[in-house]
């Protein structure tokens, strides 16, 4: 589970690819600290599994699926991403329940300023649109941000110069593809209340509703 919290942008040194697959080797810092073979690590928001570590460098395997779901697929050698550890079970939850599964993409149709906020405009489909929600939480790149603004198929985020400078955002530009993890806790809601109730069952919209869901 990550947090959505940024430790360190970090570039692709290579691509190496594959029929359906990929292998990414990433230079990095902060987050080769402590970091063994088996951990996870997100990048740009998708969790991916530490094969190999060199010197200043760590590599991952990505699968067909990611590769077809994720922005992953258009990474080369020199490209920055957003990176971040795990987080340990000691850690500081600073951000939101990010899972580093990748619900889809988006693209970045229009960055305006706004005194000292930064504000960005994604386009993206109707399943990520129903899970977006003004004022809730959203991951883009992996970076846990609030959701500023709700339209029929598009949605606004404003993050502060802090952000922007400590993350991949400060390269994006109109017509960028950024990844989107929708809140889980809305999945979970949805799942709940169009289950199939056995006879038995006390879980119904009319319960959920009634104890605060």
């Amino acid at each position: 589970m990550f947090t959505g919290i940024i430790e360190e942008t970090g570039t692709v040194k290579s691509v190496a690819r594959g029929i359906n697959s990929a292998v990414l080797t990433v230079s990095a810092d902060i987050v080769l600290n402590g970091t063994k073979i088996g951990d996870s690590i997100a990048v740009n928001g998708v969790c991916l599994t530490v094969t190999k570590l060199g010197n200043g460098s760590f590599g991952a395997d990505v699968m067909h699926e990611t590769l077809d779901r994720s922005s992953l697929s258009y990474l080369a050698a020199g490209s920055s991403v957003n990176l971040e550890r795990a987080m340990a079970a000691e850690g500081r939850f600073g951000g939101h329940i990010v899972s580093g599964h990748i619900d889809g993409t988006g693209v970045i149709t229009d960055i305006s300023r706004d005194d000292n906020a930064v504000w960005y405009k994604i386009s993206a489909d109707k399943k990520i649109m129903k899970y977006i929600v003004e004022k809730g939480s959203v991951a883009l790149d992996g970076i846990s941000l609030t959701v500023a603004a709700v339209g029929n198929d598009s949605f606004s985020i404003s993050a502060i110069p802090h952000t922007v400078a400590q993350t991949v955002l400060n390269r994006k530009k109109k017509g960028d593809i950024v990844n989107i993890e929708n809140d889980i806790i809305g999945k979970y809601v949805e799942k709940l209340l169009n289950f199939k109730e056995e006879k038995n069952s006390r879980i119904s919209r009319q319960f959920l509703l009634e104890n605060g869901f």
